[in-house]
């Protein structure tokens, strides 16, 4: 089982209707992986299509270094025959080959623009995110591996789309962020990382919508643009006032009745929910420390 730090909420930092809660560990750790952009960009993680004919569910990613690399769940690819993003988070070895699990967000295409997949410095929203988290929760618990309702997944980015006023001639998740840089450009300027933060608690009015929790400030701060990217388009399409939020309530939930599943990756993973769906969650660790935890909430 895994071993959460104890964790405190710092005062909000807010901008229109969203509130982001800094969350404080009482113990951090020096990481000894590589974060994906950071590999991707430097030529020591390729991430390719399985095969020339390709697979939608799944890519391959070689780890040409001597560290692990962690992707994270819901963070964008963009590239060879269409974008995807990742299901759950995922360690990939140091010096092999690892299949991660993903989801097309780019219905539309399926032909080659490249032949390595770029980060492309985007997350999926709280909502994508939480469509994610149900139903790979779902099929890891039934012994499927990290497979997603790749059809809720589409409908997700349509929905979203189509409520935001953007459109796309291949249907990209992409092409609505790209149609949004310049207000997700001023939030993201408006809610900088707080120095020594280990992970945060998003707010879209008076909802903690979703909370992700590191093993490292670096790690935290490294991200917390990238996590905001998709919170930030909920924010501007629920058009919400600012209000307070139960930060503590949400965090409680990871005293939950945890369950392990087998990782996509290096590491163990675990897996809960609440009766009635109020929240999911999912917690990425080795040796026991947690690399990644994240909740997303009803919203």
């Amino acid at each position: 089982m895994f071993t959460l730090p104890k964790l405190r909420a710092g005062d909000p930092i807010r901008h229109e209707g969203i509130a982001v809660f800094p969350l404080f560990a009482d113990r951090v750790h020096t990481p000894e992986y590589l974060l994906s952009d950071e590999a991707i960009s430097t030529g020591k993680a390729l991430v390719e299509e399985t095969s020339e004919g390709g697979t939608v569910p799944h890519l391959i990613v070689t780890v040409v270094a001597d560290r692990t690399v962690l992707f994270l769940e819901g963070e964008e690819l963009r590239g060879a025959k269409q974008n995807r993003i990742l299901n759950t988070s995922v360690l990939a070895a140091a010096s092999a080959k690892t299949v991660i699990p993903v989801s097309c967000v780019e219905q539309g295409r399926w032909r080659f623009t490249s032949r390595h997949f770029g980060s492309s410095g985007t997350h999926a929203s709280a909502k994508m995110r939480r469509v994610l988290k149900e139903s790979v929760t779902r099929s890891s618990r039934a012994g499927h591996g990290h497979s997603s309702d790749q059809g809720a997944v589409w409908n997700e980015v349509g929905r979203q789309m189509s409520s935001l006023g953007s459109t796309s001639p291949s249907m990209a998740m992409s092409d609505t962020y790209d149609a949004h840089r310049a207000q997700m450009t001023d939030y993201q300027a408006a809610l900088p990382y707080v120095a020594e933060a280990s992970g945060l608690a998003v707010a879209v009015g008076d909802r903690i919508v979703s909370v992700d929790v590191f093993d490292a400030p670096v790690t935290c701060a490294k991200v917390w643009k990238r996590l905001l990217s998709g919170v930030i388009l909920d924010a501007v399409e629920d058009r919400v006032a600012p209000a307070s939020a139960d930060v503590q309530a949400a965090l409680n939930a990871f005293t939950g009745d945890w369950q392990s599943v087998p990782a996509a990756g290096a590491g163990e993973e675990y897996r809960a929910e609440a009766a009635g769906g109020r929240w999911h969650g999912s917690v990425l660790a080795k040796d026991s420390q947690v690399i990644h935890g994240s909740l997303v909430l009803a919203s």
